[in-house]
């Protein structure tokens, strides 16, 4: 079945896999505000499920993965990158299509398999445009140091030949293809032990790959968000105008 939350669409497939879809073709999907919020929304929701084991990430279209931050709307980014913005243990694709820009880049490098079209074009030019959330530092982590930099200082874009070559992505496939692709490798994986499958992600996402400060922040951001937004807080907030002991249910 399928769901529209507007700008994102989530499609919960009977075999076990999700397909979440940024939904801005008109935009170059960039991620605003709100889709950020949605995007975050969906992979925790993903995640909860006891039906569905892996997803797949991708852009609506074959131009665009995604632009990236929206300018105009600037989002929280961090909300809706693996690991940081939702704690995720089941594994997600990424499936490229056209532009994967910024934060989009950032997006798809935290995914734990990537998919892209052979009109796939990875870039990062913050640098040039004179602002950074630096989450983009983990790219030293995924693939050689001097090419990361490359990207990240020069501005200079990769081609998905390179980015196969260097260890970014995992397949090059026929523009248009990069989804149907991306969802075989996620059904492959629901018929794995998933115990072992999050045990590794596990593994490897908290000791072997480096985590920058931005990303620390961003996972210390969302502990703190759910304290905020915890129906305790509230409580807490009445107990002390109202001079009572509170009532936490929490627990």
């Amino acid at each position: 079945k399928e769901k529209t939350m507007s700008k994102v669409l989530v499609q919960n497939n009977s075999d076990g896999t999700t397909l979440i879809t940024i939904n801005r073709p008109e935009k170059r999907n960039a991620i605003c505000a709100e889709t950020a919020l949605l995007l975050q929304k969906a992979f925790i929701e993903f995640e909860a499920s006891k039906t569905q084991k892996t997803a797949v990430i991708t852009g609506a279209g074959n131009d665009a993965f995604s632009g990236g931050a929206d300018t105009g709307n600037f989002p929280e980014l961090w909300r809706c990158i693996p690991t940081v913005g939702f704690k995720t243990e089941k594994p997600i694709i990424s499936a490229v299509g056209g532009w994967c820009v910024g934060g989009a880049l950032v997006l798809s490098m935290m995914c734990d398999l990537t998919v892209s079209a052979e009109n796939g074009k990875f870039a990062y030019p913050e640098a040039r445009m004179g602002f950074t959330g630096g989450l983009i530092a983990g790219l030293a982590a995924r693939i050689p140091h001097k090419i990361a930099m490359e990207m990240i200082l020069l501005c200079r874009n990769l081609d998905p030949q390179r980015a196969l070559q260097v260890g970014l992505i995992n397949e090059v496939v026929p523009t248009g293809q990069q989804v149907e692709v991306a969802l075989k490798m996620a059904r492959e994986m629901t018929e794995f032990s998933p115990m072992v499958l999050k045990t590794l992600k596990r593994f490897v996402t908290e000791t072997v790959l480096a985590q920058g400060p931005s990303e620390q922040s961003g996972r210390a951001q969302r502990s703190l968000v759910a304290v905020r937004e915890d129906p305790d807080s509230a409580e807490a907030t009445a107990a002390v105008k109202e001079k009572r002991k509170p009532n936490y249910k929490s627990w």
